[in-house]
């Protein structure tokens, strides 16, 4: 009988071990815990991930389970014990160079579908809990991401504690010549601005209410439409008595009503577009809403396995990794299904040994057949 890889390792395959092994030997991240490989690590802690283990217990127990996977996986038997070390001091730097490289790999197997490329930056809370107040004292970190919406994954990604600032990453984030950016008024930041449009690429934002400008042009608006005014003017010179205004530039200011009925107003260093490709642009934020909801009720990362601040660490990247594992798995077989759809399968059927491409085909119709049973009557 030929042998067949278990829907795990399918999943893994995305990822190869001798591409890991590589960046683990960079690292030298198994010189720190030899009784368990950064392999080990890495594929215990997706299994986590995919299998919402509310506990290292819990998800060593269901690998123990399953013991004829373990020489195939290139796993020996996980020890709850050893897990936890590995998350305590082996380098999260290593989980997220993996997580880089699968970002790269995703880029390359998605394709640019669309004819720009659309960034949506935005932060998001993640409560870890009590246990964590030793070195967080509000009990919960920060997850910053750079979303393309095309490829639907995460491009750039930091955690923080939740006292950093989110301009403080983004600032540290590669800017993409040619990129549009949609962020919200967390990035006000006119040093950040002012970068972007030195990289050819376009923002549209929020402006604050207190934000001072000056008029420039007046241009007219469709009427009963969702942009109210559309005006070109120039920001404030001066931040501060003796700070200048690195942005100097004439910006777009495009006054927009929302559905609630309440008017904001955008900015933008596109003075060209019509005004309702630069309101339609700032709409696109939802999505990156949508991916911060997603990750944290799928792949569970409001329950947390360690109370390090490395293991958290940890945690949120492997969670990131499963995350691109499902996109790439979910590409590669051409499936139409939803990634919502293909997690609960997974999920459910981790160790069975079945090719990815037959997991996410439809069930074969039930034959029809038309024969009944014939009851003959009596003739009276």
């Amino acid at each position: 009988m030929p042998y067949q890889d278990t829907i795990f390792g399918g999943l893994m395959k995305a990822f190869p071990r001798w591409r890991f092994d590589k960046l683990a030997d960079r690292h030298g991240a198994d010189y720190r815990v030899r009784r368990l490989s950064s392999w080990a690590q890495l594929q215990a802690m997706v299994f986590a991930q995919l299998s919402g283990s509310r506990s290292l217990r819990e998800a060593v127990g269901a690998l123990e389970r399953f013991p004829g996977i373990h020489a195939h996986l290139g796993l020996a038997p996980v020890r709850r014990s050893t897990l936890a070390d590995a998350n305590r001091v082996r380098p999260a730097a290593l989980f997220e160079d993996v997580l880089e490289a699968l970002v790269a790999q995703l880029g390359a197997s998605a394709g640019r579908r669309g004819r720009e490329m659309l960034r949506l930056v935005d932060a998001t809370r993640v409560l870890v809990g009590k246990r964590i107040e030793s070195w967080e004292a509000d009990g919960a970190v920060k997850l910053h991401v750079v979303y393309d919406p095309d490829a639907e994954a995460p491009v750039c990604f930091a955690v923080t504690s939740v006292r950093v600032n989110d301009i403080t990453p983004a600032k540290r984030f590669p800017i993409e010549p040619g990129a549009t950016y949609v962020f919200d008024k967390g990035y006000y930041d006119f040093a950040f601005w002012a970068a972007l449009d030195a990289e050819g690429s376009r923002f549209v934002t929020r402006l604050k209410k207190n934000s001072p400008t000056s008029l420039i042009e007046t241009r007219p608006v469709k009427p009963d439409g969702p942009v109210v005014a559309d005006r070109v003017a120039l920001l404030s010179k001066r931040l501060a008595a003796s700070r200048q205004n690195p942005f100097d530039k004439p910006v777009r200011l495009v006054d927009v009503r929302i559905d609630s009925g309440r008017e904001i107003t955008l900015v933008s260093n596109d003075l060209n577009a019509p005004a309702e490709e630069i309101a339609a642009l700032y709409k696109q934020r939802w999505q990156i809403e949508l991916f911060f909801k997603w990750i944290k009720q799928n792949l569970k990362i409001r329950h947390f396995l360690g109370t390090s601040e490395n293991a958290v660490r940890i945690q949120i990247v492997t969670a990131l990794i499963a995350y691109l594992l499902l996109r790439l798995a979910q590409i590669g077989t051409g499936t139409g299904l939803g990634l919502q759809a293909i997690a609960r399968l997974i999920a459910k059927t981790t160790f069975q040994r079945r090719a990815l491409t037959d997991l996410f085909e439809p069930p074969p119709e039930a034959p029809q057949t038309h024969d009944q049973l014939q009851i003959p009557f009596a003739k009276i």
